[in-house]
């Protein structure tokens, strides 16, 4: 599978995360849960980026689902281009998409998944709505 560029999703940043031995499982492969690390990790640098790390107080970014769509296996040794995306924007919530390919064959989907993230007080545990500051950052 090539990767498509969705039209209907931004791009917000692209960062290439290195594929650790310790990655892999016994199956010879990087295990399912590290692509979820991989997703964290890009979602996490966008946050930072934007000046928007998440902390346990006040109000910030919380993931309330994910999932990934494994197409091929990633091996070490090698590198992981990672792209994230962001739409449809809602009264406190998101989308978040990510993509990983391999950046020795540019092009090729290995994976691509996300998360819906939802703007939430964290002592109230409640929804909040998206900062004008964070809307921009994804519209």
């Amino acid at each position: 599978m090539r990767l498509v560029v969705p039209a209907d999703k931004k791009l917000t940043n692209e960062m290439v995360i290195p594929i650790r031995w310790g990655d892999m499982d016994a199956m010879g492969h990087v295990n399912n849960t590290i692509y979820f690390r991989y997703f964290e990790t890009l979602r996490l640098e966008w946050f930072r980026q934007i000046d928007t790390v998440p902390v346990p107080v006040g109000c910030g970014p919380v993931i309330v689902n994910a999932f990934c769509n494994f197409i091929r296996q990633l091996e070490f040794p090698g590198d992981v281009l990672a792209r994230h995306f962001v739409a449809n924007p809602g009264r406190s919530s998101f989308e978040s998409y990510m993509t990983l390919e391999r950046t020795d064959q540019p092009g090729v989907l290995y994976a691509d998944g996300g998360a819906k993230v939802v703007w939430t007080d964290v002592k109230a545990q409640k929804s909040v709505p998206l900062p004008d500051a964070i809307r921009a950052h994804i519209t």
